[in-house]
Protein backbone atom coordinates (compact mmCIF):
# COMPACT_ATOMS: atom_id res chain seq x y z
CA UNK A 1 0.00 0.00 0.00
CA UNK A 2 1.65 2.98 -0.96
CA UNK A 3 -1.39 5.64 -0.78
CA UNK A 4 -3.68 5.80 1.40
CA UNK A 5 -7.05 7.33 2.82
CA UNK A 6 -7.10 7.41 6.31
CA UNK A 7 -10.50 7.84 8.16
CA UNK A 8 -10.93 9.36 11.73
CA UNK A 9 -10.55 6.33 13.69
CA UNK A 10 -7.40 5.60 11.93
CA UNK A 11 -5.86 8.88 12.85
CA UNK A 12 -7.06 8.69 16.33
CA UNK A 13 -5.00 4.84 16.77
CA UNK A 14 -1.99 6.34 14.89
CA UNK A 15 -2.17 8.89 17.68
CA UNK A 16 -2.61 6.30 20.15
CA UNK A 17 0.50 4.09 18.76
CA UNK A 18 -2.11 1.49 17.40
CA UNK A 19 0.80 -1.15 16.50
CA UNK A 20 -1.16 -2.38 13.17
CA UNK A 21 -1.90 1.12 12.19
CA UNK A 22 1.66 2.64 12.51
CA UNK A 23 2.89 -0.19 10.56
CA UNK A 24 0.47 1.06 7.62
CA UNK A 25 1.76 4.30 7.63
CA UNK A 26 5.30 3.59 8.08
CA UNK A 27 4.91 1.81 4.73
CA UNK A 28 2.92 4.23 3.14
CA UNK A 29 4.18 6.62 0.54
CA UNK A 30 1.27 9.35 1.26
CA UNK A 31 -1.44 9.30 3.94
CA UNK A 32 -4.65 11.14 2.57
CA UNK A 33 -7.37 12.90 4.64
CA UNK A 34 -9.94 14.83 3.38
CA UNK A 35 -12.70 17.57 5.31
CA UNK A 36 -14.72 15.30 7.07
CA UNK A 37 -11.76 13.57 8.85
CA UNK A 38 -10.33 16.63 9.82
CA UNK A 39 -13.84 17.94 10.92
CA UNK A 40 -14.77 14.71 13.13
CA UNK A 41 -11.83 14.74 15.14
CA UNK A 42 -12.31 18.99 15.82
CA UNK A 43 -15.59 18.37 17.02
CA UNK A 44 -14.15 15.97 19.53
CA UNK A 45 -11.76 18.65 20.61
CA UNK A 46 -13.64 21.56 21.12
CA UNK A 47 -14.13 22.35 24.68
CA UNK A 48 -12.31 19.05 25.76
CA UNK A 49 -9.27 19.73 28.33
CA UNK A 50 -6.63 19.38 25.55
CA UNK A 51 -8.00 20.99 22.72
CA UNK A 52 -5.28 22.86 21.84
CA UNK A 53 -2.42 19.95 22.08
CA UNK A 54 -5.00 17.79 20.15
CA UNK A 55 -4.90 20.93 17.66
CA UNK A 56 -1.43 21.03 17.61
CA UNK A 57 -0.97 17.11 17.23
CA UNK A 58 -3.14 17.27 14.40
CA UNK A 59 -1.48 21.05 12.66
CA UNK A 60 2.08 18.52 13.31
CA UNK A 61 0.57 15.53 11.40
CA UNK A 62 -0.58 17.67 8.41
CA UNK A 63 2.63 19.30 8.23
CA UNK A 64 4.29 15.97 7.12
CA UNK A 65 5.45 16.26 3.71
CA UNK A 66 3.60 12.64 3.12
CA UNK A 67 0.25 13.84 4.11
CA UNK A 68 -1.77 16.15 1.67
CA UNK A 69 -5.66 17.24 2.11
CA UNK A 70 -8.14 16.32 -0.38
CA UNK A 71 -11.48 18.38 -0.92
CA UNK A 72 -14.79 17.18 -1.44
CA UNK A 73 -15.88 18.72 -4.91
CA UNK A 74 -18.46 18.14 -7.55
CA UNK A 75 -16.63 15.60 -8.57
CA UNK A 76 -16.69 13.45 -5.20
CA UNK A 77 -20.91 13.84 -5.36
CA UNK A 78 -20.47 10.93 -8.26
CA UNK A 79 -18.84 8.25 -6.21
CA UNK A 80 -20.96 9.14 -3.45
CA UNK A 81 -24.04 8.77 -5.49
CA UNK A 82 -22.89 5.28 -6.84
CA UNK A 83 -21.71 4.25 -3.12
CA UNK A 84 -24.86 5.29 -1.51
CA UNK A 85 -27.38 3.72 -4.14
CA UNK A 86 -25.11 0.80 -3.99
CA UNK A 87 -25.28 0.17 -0.44
CA UNK A 88 -29.07 1.37 0.05
CA UNK A 89 -29.89 -1.71 -2.80
CA UNK A 90 -28.08 -4.00 -0.74
CA UNK A 91 -29.42 -3.01 3.15
CA UNK A 92 -26.18 -2.58 4.38
CA UNK A 93 -26.22 1.50 4.86
CA UNK A 94 -23.22 3.27 6.65
CA UNK A 95 -23.08 6.39 8.41
CA UNK A 96 -22.73 9.74 5.84
CA UNK A 97 -19.72 11.01 6.87
CA UNK A 98 -17.97 7.36 5.93
CA UNK A 99 -19.85 8.01 2.75
CA UNK A 100 -17.85 10.84 1.88
CA UNK A 101 -14.57 9.38 2.95
CA UNK A 102 -15.39 6.15 0.77
CA UNK A 103 -16.15 8.74 -1.97
CA UNK A 104 -13.21 10.28 -1.63
CA UNK A 105 -10.91 7.24 -1.72
CA UNK A 106 -13.09 5.89 -5.30
CA UNK A 107 -12.59 9.36 -6.65
CA UNK A 108 -9.07 9.01 -6.37
CA UNK A 109 -8.05 5.49 -6.42
CA UNK A 110 -6.71 5.15 -2.73
CA UNK A 111 -7.22 2.19 -0.03
CA UNK A 112 -9.08 3.24 3.40
CA UNK A 113 -7.23 2.37 6.59
CA UNK A 114 -10.07 2.44 9.08
CA UNK A 115 -10.58 0.38 12.37
CA UNK A 116 -14.55 0.65 11.22
CA UNK A 117 -15.49 -2.38 9.65
CA UNK A 118 -18.74 -1.32 7.93
CA UNK A 119 -16.04 0.70 5.33
CA UNK A 120 -16.09 -3.53 4.28
CA UNK A 121 -19.52 -3.36 3.13
CA UNK A 122 -18.59 -0.83 0.39
CA UNK A 123 -17.32 -2.78 -2.65
CA UNK A 124 -16.26 0.49 -4.58
CA UNK A 125 -13.02 0.48 -2.62
CA UNK A 126 -10.47 -0.99 -1.50
CA UNK A 127 -10.22 -1.15 2.52
CA UNK A 128 -7.25 -2.35 5.00
CA UNK A 129 -9.61 -2.63 8.22
CA UNK A 130 -6.94 -3.50 11.25
CA UNK A 131 -8.52 -4.52 14.38
CA UNK A 132 -8.85 -2.18 17.05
Amino acid sequence: MTRLMLDTSAYSALLRGHPAVCEAVRAARELLVNPVVLGEPRAGFRGGRHERRNEELLGRFLTSSRVGILPIDEESSQPYAAICRSLLAAGTPIPTNDLWIAATAMQHGLTVLTLDDHFAKVPQILVNVVTP
